[in-house]
């Protein structure tokens, strides 16, 4: 091997690799905070569903086996909050406002993100799971626990506009430009984009400042919002397509019910 190909191995090596699977929603929000901060990393694709993130390979990158992940040179990182802190803070050109400086507005922002991890995803994510995601993955629906979820879900929503929403900005904790915890919140709530409509309607529908905030996010992180969240779009459309063959079925089976009754 010749000096410069030693250089272009060390290179790559040193690279940042990403351990994502474009639909988990916290993989999302990375991937899109490198593209619109300009940050140069490969994007290693997992897919959940065929188990590959509890692979010995990848276990050497994150041992609790979950994504996503980070490997910037020989350092390894998971959990999706601390991630985005290490990248807004250990690459050169990221602007302040992602995680300021300022200590007390940095602060209201690691309180945004704990409290994320405690109320909306552990309402978001097993609604989304025990209503579309669990066949896909090998699991039983879970009425009961969707249900649950649901509850957590709205009133998570609510203390998003009551609370986090407060202030003269657009953006959580007053903020005039989104954050890590902006960018983080709204990929968990794009989830819902695959469940059914109607269902995604009655539970959005009344908290009109949070869709607001929705679209102001996506609005400042195009075109990189849209690009990242097209795997998530073509999901929605197969499982949209996968409720009308099932209702036609059903309503198949009741036509076919109600002649033989007549007969």
């Amino acid at each position: 091997m010749t000096k410069n190909q030693e250089k272009i191995q060390q290179k790559e090596e040193m690279k940042l690799k990403v351990y994502v699977d474009r639909l988990s929603q916290p993989s999302r929000a990375i991937l899109i905070f490198l593209k619109v901060n300009g940050i140069e990393f490969e994007e290693i694709k997992m897919d959940i569903s065929k188990r590959q993130h509890l692979s010995p390979e990848f276990k050497k990158i994150n041992p609790m086996g979950q994504i996503p992940a980070i490997a910037d040179g020989r350092f390894n990182l998971f959990e999706s909050h601390a991630i985005l802190v290490y990248l807004a803070c250990a690459f050169p050109g990221v602007a302040d406002h992602w995680y300021p400086a300022d200590l007390f507005r940095r602060a209201k922002i690691n309180s945004v993100l704990d409290w994320h991890h405690s109320n909306l995803r552990r309402g978001a994510a097993p609604y989304v799971l025990n209503t579309v995601l669990a066949p896909v993955l090998g699991l039983p629906l879970n009425p009961q626990a969707a249900a649950e979820a649901e509850k957590l879900l709205s009133s998570s929503l609510s203390k998003i506009e009551s609370i986090w929403l407060q202030g003269n900005g657009k953006f959580l904790v007053g903020g005039l430009k989104p954050s890590i915890a902006d960018l983080s919140m709204v990929c968990e709530i794009m989830q819902l984009e695959l469940v059914d409509e109607k269902d995604r309607n009655r539970i959005l529908g009344p908290h009109k400042r949070v869709l607001q905030w929705i679209e102001d996010t996506k609005n400042a992180t195009r075109p990189h919002f849209d690009e990242v969240h097209e795997v998530l779009f073509r999901a929605k459309t197969r499982f949209q397509e996968r409720r009308l063959m099932g209702a036609s079925n059903k309503t198949d089976s009741s036509d076919r019910a109600a002649v033989r009754s007549k007969m």
